[in-house]
């Protein structure tokens, strides 16, 4: 495996971190938070003009067809700043429409998601829906981005279905986040659904949303550490920095080494599905890394702080937000590690 990075890759890095950077400040992104809607929709317009949102549609759709690595470059950098915008459920529902989708529907919701128009999410986190003759009846736990979202990934029976949030037959109840991104509950009652693709669509995208969530999670460790870092260097005592001190720098050295064993095992997984190799044990293995080492490190860099990092309004705060949100997020450690064993003995079915 060689993980250096093209010339392309690079240059999708490079450009999306410049926006990130450049638009997602400490006092952007908590105006955004405060606001109704909590999405920052000027970045969002930003990526959209950059050709970002289009990193992985196929160019016949308007995307760039570019690939899963891209799409976790651009998903690390989001992470690095914490910005508000719902570009994980949105390009992760959109590779599996980009897959798995009728032509037709493919026409009707890629473009706008290129242009910034489209919204889209899954719930692939504690649902439970079953098709009956009037329709899909079940209940969707904490959708991201199902506030704002155009269309909604639902599994039925294995099976991935297209939900209109704003349609007949679904009431979305609001629920707050731990990293206070929009999200809610679906409750349906003979919803009308969209089937895509065939059966497997589940586990399909499932993966591709476990590679997403090490994506962020990589981002959120590394700034984290990051912002530590730069803490204890410029803060002193007993006349020297905090960082000269053994206790403080080898915590450092540890969630260091944490977040090179998360970016390793991401980057293991991303090249099995570029090449075409099956990656589910090595999405498992990168899942448990983001959830275990990445609230090892969020812990660290708040502790770190001191007494600033129980402040919430400092930044530190919300990547330990962040960190403890993408932690359980479709499974956290120790769950994780029960599908791998299940996996690894030959018992279960993969992500």
């Amino acid at each position: 495996m060689d993980f250096t990075l093209s010339e392309e890759q690079e240059a999708v890095q490079g450009l999306a971190r410049q926006i990130f950077e450049g638009r997602a400040t400490v006092e952007r992104v908590a105006a955004v938070e405060r606001s109704a809607e909590a999405v920052d929709r000027d970045l969002w317009a930003d990526l959209a003009a950059a050709g970002l949102l289009g990193i992985a549609v196929p160019e016949e759709h308007g995307g760039s067809g570019l690939g899963l690595i891209e799409l976790c470059l651009l998903l690390e950098q989001q992470g690095r700043t914490v910005a508000p915008v719902p570009l994980y459920p949105t390009l992760v529902s959109a590779l599996a429409l980009a897959e798995l989708g009728t032509p037709g529907q493919q026409d009707r919701w890629l473009p706008g998601v290129v242009e910034g128009e489209v919204v889209l999410s899954a719930a692939l986190d504690g649902a439970v829906v079953e098709g009956t003759a009037e329709g899909l009846t079940g209940r969707c736990l904490s959708v991201p981005a199902a506030p704002i979202a155009d269309r909604v990934l639902v599994v039925v029976d294995g099976r991935l279905h297209l939900v209109d949030p704003a349609g007949p037959g679904v009431v979305v109840e609001l629920v707050r986040t731990t990293d206070r991104q929009p999200a809610a509950h679906l409750v349906l009652t003979g919803a009308p659904g969209e089937a895509l693709g065939g059966e497997g669509g589940d586990a399909w995208v499932r993966e591709r949303a476990l590679l997403g969530i090490c994506a962020l999670q990589v981002g959120v460790a590394e700034a984290a550490l990051r912002l530590a870092a730069d803490y204890t260097s410029e803060r002193r005592q007993f006349a020297k920095p905090l960082s000269s001190f053994q206790g403080v720098s080898h915590k450092a050295a540890d969630a260091y080494i944490d977040i090179e064993a998360m970016r390793a095992t991401l980057w293991q997984a991303a090249w099995r599905f570029t090449v075409g190799l099956d990656a589910t044990r090595e999405v498992l293995v990168a899942k448990w890394w983001a959830a275990e080492a990445g609230q090892r490190v969020v812990h660290t860099t708040q502790h770190l702080h001191g007494g600033m990092g129980a402040d919430v309004d400092y930044p530190v705060h919300r990547y330990f937000l962040w960190g403890k949100q993408l932690e359980v997020m479709l499974g956290g450690a120790s769950a994780t590690l029960a599908r791998l064993g299940q996996v690894l003995a030959g018992t279960g079915a993969g992500a």
